[in-house]
């Protein structure tokens, strides 16, 4: 069996027939940088106006090339798992260049019926206080260097990388999770209202 595998990672490095390919545009502003191969993974890295940020992705058969303003990525393997792979990486790029040029931003509404919700900043959490009258305060972690900015009812996270603005994002909306109580009455809560 172990044959078998070998001779198939084999015929991925030296296959010249591609299968799935995505070439993802790379703009003027922003500087990539790529190392490693498919078998220990690639390490890209992005330079932009908006400040750098770095992904690791690895997935044995799927190959990255970086180039004259472009980003190809590409399989040389039939298989579906490989070929979706492909897509994956591309869209992982994708966010890498728009989080280094433009950044993101995840809109949030404080939404109350009767209790007055108070939600502040304090290190890396949001202190969410008279949540439906209860008296200790919820809180919600503030994942990597996501920026949170409370504007009365209007709360914003910001940030280059897309995966901490959404966690922190998600981290407040469950933050204000109401359980055991009928949803339909008791709407009060912190809800994402605008994604990038």
């Amino acid at each position: 069996m172990r044959e078998n595998r070998g001779w198939e990672v084999f015929s991925l490095l030296t296959s010249t027939e591609v299968y799935e390919e995505r070439v993802v545009e790379v703009p003027e502003d922003v500087q990539l940088t790529i190392e490693g191969d498919s078998f220990r993974g690639y390490t890209l890295k992005a330079v932009g106006p908006k400040g750098e940020n770095t992904r690791y992705l690895k997935y044995r058969g799927v190959f990255i090339e970086v180039g004259d303003g472009k980003v190809r990525v590409y399989t040389t393997s039939p298989k579906k798992k490989h070929k979706a792979m492909v897509g994956t990486f591309a869209g992982h790029i994708e966010n890498l260049i728009t989080g280094v040029k433009e950044g993101f931003e995840y809109h949030l509404k404080v939404v109350y019926a009767h209790f007055p919700i108070k939600v502040r900043v304090e290190g890396n959490e949001v202190i969410i206080e008279n949540f439906i009258g209860e008296k200790h305060p919820r809180r919600a972690k503030i994942v990597g260097r996501a920026q949170v900015e409370i504007s009365g009812q209007d709360i914003y996270v910001r940030g280059i990388d897309i995966e901490e603005c959404g966690q922190t994002a998600a981290n407040l909306e469950q933050a204000t999770k109401i359980k055991r109580k009928d949803p339909r009455v008791f709407q009060d809560g912190i809800y994402i209202v605008k994604k990038p």
